[in-house]
């Protein structure tokens, strides 16, 4: 439902939000559940509309039927909705109609016109992929996401070819307003999404900042769900007479809907999703993925483990996809692995279970995903696999559904060895029931009598006959290297530091690197792994094996693959409170565990008795670190969680 009221009880005296809003087009929406009105009804360009087209949106959710009017003559606007209404569309699609419409009449420029300030790195990329795929029809379009957590480099390059749409959090814009690489003088168009969770996270002076740099003559579309006091007063400092759309949540998913989610390293999906399956019994079963290449190699890797599989995308010429979608419904193949367009509408009767093989990025698509099951009142269920680093998008389902998603854990070997015997048990006497087996049976005793061979002898090779060389066991799956890596380097250590028979070896095209931090510092592997990959620009995978010592640490790295500013990078990092100071190890002096790294050894200068670092004789001040002043990180700066301002630290 729509609420179409300017205001509610709590902001009756404010200004602001005095003045009704045209509400035609959502009640539209509402009425005439038939039909109502649709993108092509909006005035948005045809450009624009063709790529909705090619993505299959025809109808307009009500936020977006209410807003995009509003947009498109020139509003301000402040949209009251819950996560999941379609907001993104909502302010994306009339702000791309605006610069082609510029580009018609100025050519197109490069100039950065479109900001969009988003409070977390996911929800920035999941805004800059819908900007992308509304705007495919659009020449020389580009999009850029900035956000903390990740290299300068590719950013700075992105900026400097020019990008007319930015999506970034506030701390990294802040960084590049600083930097001079982000230039706002041409800005047309400013979003806020999600305005309270960015003040909830402390981005308030940010996000004031950044709307008093920008040009006056902006367009502001400013989007929360709730409206608290601090975001109704940026709403009347910053916008100009702003129209208030509100739209009331309401649960999107069936309720006969069973919904869970396994947390699982993403090379672990096919393990989680072939275990559930052997443990669990359904019917026909879609699975989603992102992109067109992920359905064809994941329908491949099921149908080599002996699953009746097959993909669909986009790609897949029409009359295939029918085809592929008849073999599910009458049962020759079971399992669908599809991306979101290509499983748009799809309504298959014996769909039981749908398993986001990739979290979606958006809530949408998930409330849409999962209602290919349960449907005409019929039970399903719907299991999500999510990584650790999405977890966000798992809190933002929960809230925009409003219905927990309970979480289960991967099947264990046990529980799968249990339920093979027991199937295999019950295909003998399921056989044995309802097979005439005379004839075989015959064969069985000429056999034995011939070779002197017991039945069960008989039986048993039968059976691995019947396996086709394949293991009738599940296996563990591989210790994960960074635990093997733990594991061995608690072996060769002992607590003195000193390397059982001798100085421990690098791997082959690797070199060991000091780092001025250790155990007195209380540091940890995954402080150090985040900062030599989250700053340092490197990946995970590179980084070899980590000793720590108690006044310093030992990690390997590639001898060849390191980033050319790696070291420029990290100068500017601290570790559990210590600036890092990276140099090659170049192994003790005359034998034995190595020296310690004394305080002069951190290359910061010695200390004085008030604790202050100082730098080749002053002290290190904010201009020091290259960011040109005080900085605020958001939650992808600080890499490992808490509120920490100021420097990076790990």
């Amino acid at each position: 439902m729509t609420e179409n009221t300017a205001v509610n009880a709590d902001t009756a005296t404010d200004a602001i939000f005095q003045e009704p809003v045209v509400d035609t087009p959502a009640q539209q929406v509402e009425k005439d559940e038939g039909g109502g009105i649709r993108f092509t009804d909006l005035g948005l360009d045809a450009r624009v509309l063709a790529a909705l087209e090619k993505v299959g949106y025809e109808k307009p959710s009500p936020i977006q039927a209410e807003t995009i009017p509003l947009l498109l003559e020139g509003r301000d606007v402040v949209g009251l909705a819950q996560t999941g209404t379609g907001k993104t569309a909502a302010f994306a699609l009339p702000a791309l109609s605006t610069l082609a419409e510029l580009a018609d009449i100025n050519g197109v420029s490069k100039d950065t016109q479109v900001l969009v300030l988003a409070p977390t790195r996911e929800l920035a990329l999941q805004v800059a992929e819908a900007f992308s795929s509304y705007a495919t029809d659009m020449p020389d379009f580009t999009v850029l996401p900035v956000y903390g957590g990740s290299p300068y480099g590719p950013q700075l390059a992105g900026l400097k070819r020019g990008a007319q749409v930015v999506v970034g959090t506030p701390g990294r814009v802040i960084d590049h307003l600083k930097k001079g690489s982000l230039d706002l003088s041409n800005l047309q168009y400013l979003v806020l999404d999600e305005a309270d969770e960015m003040l909830r996270m402390g981005f308030a002076e940010d996000v004031e900042q950044i709307l008093a740099d920008t040009p006056d003559s902006k367009q502001v579309a400013l989007f929360s769900a709730t409206m608290p006091k601090t975001i109704r007063k940026i709403a009347e400092q910053y916008l100009n007479d702003p129209a208030e759309v509100r739209v009331k949540s309401k649960t999107t998913t069936s309720a006969n809907i069973r919904q869970r989610y396994m947390q699982v390293m993403h090379s672990h999906k096919l393990e989680a999703m072939t275990r559930v399956l052997e443990v669990e019994d359904y019917d026909g079963i879609i699975a989603f993925v992102r992109t067109k290449k992920e359905t064809e190699e994941v329908a491949d890797k099921l149908k080599a483990r002996g699953y009746q599989a097959a993909a669909i995308n986009g790609d897949i010429p029409q009359n295939q996809r029918e085809r592929t979608v008849e073999a599910l419904r009458d049962g020759r193949i079971d399992i669908l692995v599809a991306t979101d367009v290509a499983a748009r509408g799809l309504d298959v009767e014996r769909i039981s279970l749908v398993v986001n093989f990739d979290i979606p990025h958006d809530t949408e698509s998930y409330v849409h995903r999962i209602g290919r099951t349960g449907r005409a009142g019929r039970a399903g269920e719907a299991i999500l696999f999510m990584t650790p680093r999405e977890k966000y998008m798992l809190r933002q389902i929960e809230k925009a559904t409003r219905q927990q998603v309970e979480q289960m854990h991967m099947p264990t070997v046990e529980d799968v060895n249990s339920n093979r015997k027991q199937k295999f048990a019950q295909r003998i006497t399921d056989t044995i029931e309802t097979e005439d087996l005379s004839f075989f049976r015959e064969l069985i005793d000429a056999y034995a009598v011939e070779h002197d061979v017991e039945g069960e002898e008989i039986a048993a090779a039968l059976a691995v006959i019947a396996q086709q060389g394949r293991p009738f066991l599940a296996e563990e799956m591989p210790e994960p290297k960074s635990k093997k890596r733990d594991r061995d380097r608690d072996r060769d250590f002992d607590r003195d530091d000193k390397p059982r028979g001798g100085r421990r070896q690098s791997e082959e095209g690797m070199v060991d690197y000091k780092l001025n931090v250790g155990r007195s510092s209380h540091v940890s592997p995954a402080a150090i792994v985040g900062a030599l990959t989250n700053e340092g620009g490197i990946k995970g995978k590179q980084v070899g094996a980590i000793d720590i010592r108690q006044h310093f640490t030992i990690v390997s790295l590639p001898e060849n693959e390191l980033p050319g500013d790696f070291f420029d990078r990290l100068r500017d990092t601290q570790v559990a409170g210590e600036f890092i100071n990276i140099k090659r190890d170049r192994g003790p002096k005359g034998g034995g565990g190595g020296r310690k790294f004394d305080r002069d050894d951190r290359g910061f200068g010695k200390k004085d008795f008030g604790g202050k670092k100082k730098f080749d004789g002053k002290k290190f001040d904010r201009d020091d670190r290259g960011f040109g002043g005080k900085k605020k990180f958001d939650r992808d700066d600080r890499g490992f969680g808490g509120k920490k301002k100021g420097r990076k630290k790990f």
